[in-house]
């Protein structure tokens, strides 16, 4: 199901159960369209996170991890100055829409009470989060300002009087009578159709929603049609939260049901929605902060490209040097039959059985000078070739280092970002900003990433070439293994031990698999070798080694694996 009104329901009721009366601590806005606000209760810190993402609208607690900027927004700064250690007196839901609404109490400059009202619209694109004084009923901010001339019916804007969205005219589920439900089931008794007249009669039914509804009064007991449409709200709000293994929807599931395996239930709604999200909205906001990296590096792949391309027709021209050199030795040979002021002459190719060749001559020169001509040019191929082949290996290293970095962006967390700007900064593909210029002190990389095998061995994992030339080169012992996969750009895997078992070999070939560019590959080759058997040629980029005496193993990459070992 989607984040649809029903799924507020339930999600507004988790939220009253852990945030009431809790206090505002910090509020922060990791991204462009989001605010978290941790609120402390029962000594306990909750992230709770207020998403007005055109795709990925929510309200939910998180665990994921975010990176602040180093300069708050101007919202940000507004929430701060009224909601700092604010308390939370209430969370409502408008109707069974998609607007949520967190009550807080705190106090003004002057000591007297102040009621704010902070809402979260749930609506795609219109999604919006705005902070209300309530004793006024004006609009404090918003994280998206919309004009007069963007929406007629109501501007959110500071200072403009705050009017709730249009609400359609449909019935709230939990206040419908029996009589509609009973004449919707009898009218309409194929699913499909029921399902899309449940739409348009209730709010806040998603497709997915009412199916599950439809199904539901369609069942043979002994309930009545209203029983069973009661049931289903109760259960919607009751049970216990699923997702399934593809991650393109979730769900409400029972505990217990056959329907939906164990493994893809969650503890909570928040828990639920962090797994279905990370990886759609981490790759979000990578592409958001990782736009001038992208930039950059696609801009260096089609130059190389480019290059390459011009590079290889230049080396395929050189196969005419020997022609050159024939013709100026025929012209030296045959010297006495070339006169001055001839466009060309034919002669015999005595190295093809005196083939008749002909050969273009400048009526300007001498008959000595035609050939000299054509030894320059023999000549000028002749040093090109080795200077093509040199230029064509140097261009090509940079295109598959680009390849490289490309990977890394398409598998980093936000935080993994600030490595690879450092990287291609040092390398002279981005400019450094003057403030780290002006800061003398080395950027600190980042820590691997830890994983623990199944028998406790400790598994390192590099997430772009300064991580992987740091933790190969200088972390590892030389008696520790070393994973990569084969021929294809991913992260370096070392296994911090001298005698892996041969399930811990398969765990860390897994987890190399999955951090590479064959992720969603079949029977993926994974080289594994002592450390020892590593080197780092001089003048490479980094992350670049060479090995030799490696063995190889064949896995397929598999996200349940890496899942058990992270929570190892």
């Amino acid at each position: 199901m989607a984040f649809d009104g029903m799924f507020t329901h339930a999600m507004v009721n988790e939220l009253k159960e852990k945030l009431i009366n809790g206090r505002v601590m910090k509020i922060s806005q990791p991204y462009n369209n989001e605010i978290i606000l941790t609120i402390r209760t029962n000594r306990k810190n909750y992230p709770l996170l207020l998403s007005a993402h055109p795709n990925y609208a929510r309200i939910q607690i998180t665990k994921l991890p975010f990176k602040n900027p180093d300069v708050p927004t101007k919202f940000t700064m507004t929430l701060r100055k009224y909601l700092e250690n604010a308390r939370l007196i209430a969370i409502n839901q408008l109707s069974n829409d998609r607007i949520v609404y967190l009550s807080f109490e705190t106090r003004n400059e002057l000591g007297d009470r102040l009621p704010l009202l902070l809402s979260i619209e749930i609506m795609n694109r219109y999604s919006n989060v705005i902070l209300i004084n309530q004793q006024t009923g004006k609009i404090i901010d918003t994280i998206k300002h919309v004009g007069m001339d963007q929406n007629r019916y109501r501007t959110l804007l500071p200072g403009a009087t705050y009017r709730t969205a249009p609400l359609q005219d449909k019935i709230n589920p939990f206040e419908v009578s029996a009589q509609l439900i009973t004449e919707l089931v009898s009218k309409f008794p194929n699913r499909e159709v029921l399902a899309k007249q449940l739409q348009v009669k209730l709010q806040g039914f998603g497709k997915t929603t009412a199916l599950q509804l439809a199904d539901t009064l369609h069942e043979e007991n002994s309930k009545s049609i209203f029983d069973k449409f009661q049931f289903f709200l109760k259960q919607t709000i009751d049970s216990f939260p699923s997702v399934t293994d593809d991650l393109r929807d979730f769900s409400f599931s029972n505990l217990g049901t056959d329907i939906i395996d164990e493994s893809s239930k969650y503890p909570d709604l928040s828990t639920l929605l962090d797994n279905f999200y990370q990886e759609k909205a981490t790759a979000d906001r990578v592409r958001q902060q990782g736009a001038k990296l992208i930039h950059v590096v696609n801009h260096e792949l089609q130059k190389n490209k480019r290059k390459l391309k011009k590079l290889q027709q230049e080396l395929k021209n050189t196969n005419k040097a020997d022609s050159y050199r024939i013709k100026g030795e025929l012209l030296t040979t045959y010297l006495h039959q070339v006169k001055r002021g001839m466009n060309e002459i034919t002669l015999p190719d005595y190295y093809h059985d005196n083939h008749p060749t002909k050969i273009a001559l400048a009526n300007y020169l001498s008959p000595s000078q035609n050939a000299q001509k054509y030894f320059k040019k023999y000549q000028k191929l002749k040093n090109a070739i080795s200077y093509l082949k040199e230029q064509i290996r140097i261009t090509k290293n940079e295109i598959a280092y680009f390849e490289e970095i490309q990977t890394q962006i398409e598998l980093a967390q936000v935080q993994d970002l600030a490595d690879i700007q450092i990287e291609l900064e040092n390398g002279g593909y981005l400019k450094q900003n003057t403030h780290k210029k002006k800061n003398k002190r080395k950027p600190k990389i980042k820590q691997p990433e830890t994983f623990w095998s199944s028998d406790h061995t400790k598994i390192s994992v590099g997430k772009n070439n300064l991580q992987n030339e740091k933790l190969t080169l200088h972390t590892a012992s030389k008696n520790d293994y070393w994973l990569h996969v084969k021929n294809v750009p991913g992260s370096h895997v070392i296994i911090h031990s001298n005698h892996p078992s041969d399930e811990t070999l398969l765990e860390a070939a897994n987890l190399a698999a999955y951090f590479s560019k064959s992720r969603n590959s079949g029977n993926v080759p994974v080289d594994y070798v002592q450390v020892r058997k590593i080197k780092k040629p001089n003048g490479t980029k980094p992350g670049f080694v060479i090995y030799e005496g490696q063995k190889t193993l064949f896995v397929t990459p598999d996200k349940e694996i890496i899942q058990k070992l992270s929570k190892n």
